[in-house]
C-alpha cells in the first residue's frame, strides 16, 4: 500500500527536524560561553585578553570544522559526519566543563568548534537534499529557528543555573561550580541528536554520487511516489559526472578557467553574514540597556527578550521564504539592517562617556537606539539570519556542492572570528558610534552584491542548479 501525500511529508518534516537539532547545539555552544566568562577568568586567572581568547577559540575550530565537512560529507556521508560531529559536540561539553586550565580548555573548545562548523552547513545542505524544492525553503529554515532556539535555550539554562547556585562562580552540584555545568548541560542536546541521527537515512544525492543507486531509491521511496523516484534518481545522475571524483578544483568554470560565479556569492552571502555585526549585536545589546539606566541583570533579561523575538522573526520567514523568494527577503533585509544601524549609531553620537570610560545616554535617544537594535535583530532574522541558511544548502550544482559549502563556510567562520576578535578594538579607537557605522556600511555594500551576484533559486531543483 503506497503512502500518502501526508505520511510522506511527516516523514520529510521528521528527518529534516533530526537534522537541524545540530542547529540547536550550533546556537547553544555558542551562547553557553555568555554565562561562563567570570568564572572562566578567575579558574584560569586569565587576562581580559586570554580570556577573548578563549571565548573566541571556538570560532576557529568552526572554521576548520566548515572548511573541512564539506569535503569529508563527499567521501562518507552527510549523516556520517553529522554522526561524528554529535561525538564531538558531547565530548567538548565535558572537556569545557572539566577544564583545568586554558589549554585544556581551548582544545575541548576547538573540538567543539569543528562540530559547530560542520553542523552549519551539512544541517542545512542535509535537509536541501531530502526535501522537494517546492517546500525546500521553509524546511531549511529551520536551521536559522534551532540557531536562535539553541541561543534561547543556553540563556535560559545559564540563568537558572546561576539562580539555584547563587552565582556562576559559587559550587552547585558535587561541589563543582555551576559555570561548568552550563557546559555540561550540552550533553543532553548532544546525546539526543547523535540517537536521533542514527534513525534517518542518508542523502539520497549521497548515495546516487557514491554508486549506490538502489538503496537511494529505498530513501526517496519514503518521500515521493516510485515514478518520480525513478525520475529523481535519473536526474540526479544526468547531473553527476560519475568519473569525476569532486575536488575543490571544481570551484573554477572548465571553460573560463576562473572561479565560479555561484562560489563568489556563495563565498560573499556566507561572509556577509557576519560582516553586518549580528553577533556582536547580539551579544553586547546589554551595553545599551545598561547606557540609559537598567542594571545589568535586566539587561540580560533583555538578551532573553531578543531570543524570543528572533525565534519569532525567523518562523515568519519559513513561511515567506518559498513565497517571496531567497533574493527579495536578502534585499529587504540589507535595506532595512542598514537604515536601522545607520539610526542606532546616530543615537549614540548623542551620548557621553563618563570617568569609568562607561557611554551615558539620554533616555530618549537610548530608547530610539535600543528600539533601532531590536528592529535590526528583526529584519536579520527575517531575512538574512535563515535565507542564507537556506541558499548555502541549495545553490551549489551537485558536483560542486561539497567544496562549495567548504569555501563558504570558512568565509562564514573568518568573518565571525574577525568580526569577534575586532569588536573591542573598535570599541577603544572609533567607539561604539564608528563600530555600528561599520556595520552599516557591510549592510548597504551586501545590496548590490546580492543584486549583481546571486541568483534566485526559489522552486528549482538542485539537479537544475547552474553555477
Amino acid at each position: 500500500m503506497r503512502q500518502s501525500a501526508t505520511s510522506y511529508g511527516g516523514f520529510i518534516a521528521l528527518i529534516s527536524g533530526v537534522a537541524t537539532i545540530g542547529g540547536f547545539l550550533f546556537g547553544f555552544d555558542s551562547g553557553v560561553i555568555n554565562g561562563t566568562v567570570e568564572g572562566l577568568q578567575q579558574a584560569f586567572h586569565t587576562s581580559s585578553a586570554g580570556t577573548g581568547f578563549n571565548v573566541a577559540s571556538v570560532l576557529l575550530g568552526s572554521a576548520v570544522g566548515a572548511f573541512a565537512a564539506g569535503s569529508l560529507a563527499d567521501v562518507y556521508g552527510r549523516r556520517s559526519i553529522l554522526i561524528v560531529s554529535a561525538v564531538l559536540f558531547f565530548l567538548s561539553a565535558i572537556g569545557a566543563g572539566a577544564a583545568t586550565g586554558s589549554a585544556m580548555f581551548v582544545v575541548a573548545r576547538l573540538i567543539g568548534g569543528f562540530a559547530v562548523g560542520a553542523a552549519s552547513v551539512l544541517s542545512p545542505a542535509y535537509v536541501a537534499e531530502v526535501t522537494p524544492a517546492a517546500t525546500r525553503g521553509k524546511l531549511s529554515t529551520l536551521q536559522q529557528i534551532m540557531i536562535n532556539v539553541g541561543l534561547l535555550g543556553s540563556f535560559i539554562s545559564n540563568a537558572l543555573l546561576a539562580h539555584f547556585a547563587g552565582s556562576a562562580t559559587h559550587p552547585l552540584w558535587g561541589g563543582l561550580e555551576a559555570w561548568r555545568w552550563m557546559f555540561w548541560m550540552q550533553t543532553i542536546p548532544s546525546a539526543i541528536f547523535f540517537f536521533a541521527l542514527l534513525t534517518i537515512p542518508e542523502s539520497p544525492r549521497y548515495l546516487v554520487a557514491r554508486g549506490r543507486a538502489q538503496e537511494a531509491h529505498g530513501v526517496l521511496d519514503k518521500i515521493m511516489t516510485d515514478a518520480e523516484a525513478k525520475q529523481k534518481i535519473g536526474e540526479i545522475e544526468a547531473s553527476l559526472n560519475r568519473d569525476h571524483k569532486p575536488s575543490l578544483a571544481d570551484l573554477k568554470n572548465p571553460a573560463t578557467g576562473k572561479v565560479r560565479k555561484v562560489v563568489w556569492a556563495g563565498i560573499g552571502i556566507a561572509g556577509f553574514q557576519q560582516l553586518v555585526g549580528i553577533n556582536v549585536i547580539f551579544y553586547y545589546g546589554s551595553v545599551l540597556w545598561q547606557s540609559i539606566g537598567y542594571t545589568e541583570a535586566a539587561s540580560l533579561g533583555f538578551n532573553i527578550l531578543t531570543g524570543v523575538l528572533a525565534v519569532i522573526s525567523c518562523l515568519i520567514s519559513s513561511n515567506l521564504v518559498d513565497r517571496v523568494g531567497r533574493k527579495p527577503l536578502l534585499l529587504i533585509g540589507s535595506a532595512g539592517m542598514a537604515v536601522m544601524l545607520i539610526v542606532v549609531a546616530i543615537a549614540l553620537s548623542t551620548g557621553t562617556t563618563g570617568a569609568d570610560g562607561k557611554l551615558a545616554l539620554a533616555y530618549t535617544p537610548g530608547m530610539i537606539a535600543v528600539v533601532s537594535v531590536y528592529i535590526y535583530s528583526i529584519f536579520f532574522n527575517l531575512s538574512w539570519g535563515p535565507v542564507v541558511w537556506v541558499m548555502l544548502g541549495e545553490m551549489f550544482p551537485n558536483q560542486v556542492r561539497g567544496s562549495g559549502l567548504a569555501v563558504s563556510g570558512l568565509s562564514q567562520w573568518v568573518c565571525n572570528f574577525a568580526i569577534t576578535m575586532t569588536f573591542p578594538i573598535l570599541l577603544g579607537s572609533i567607539g561604539l558610534v564608528g563600530a555600528y557605522a561599520v556595520y552599516a556600511f557591510f549592510a548597504l555594500v551586501s545590496i548590490p552584491f546580492v543584486a549583481k551576484l546571486v541568483s534566485e533559486t526559489k522552486g528549482v531543483e538542485l539537479e537544475a542548479m547552474q553555477g
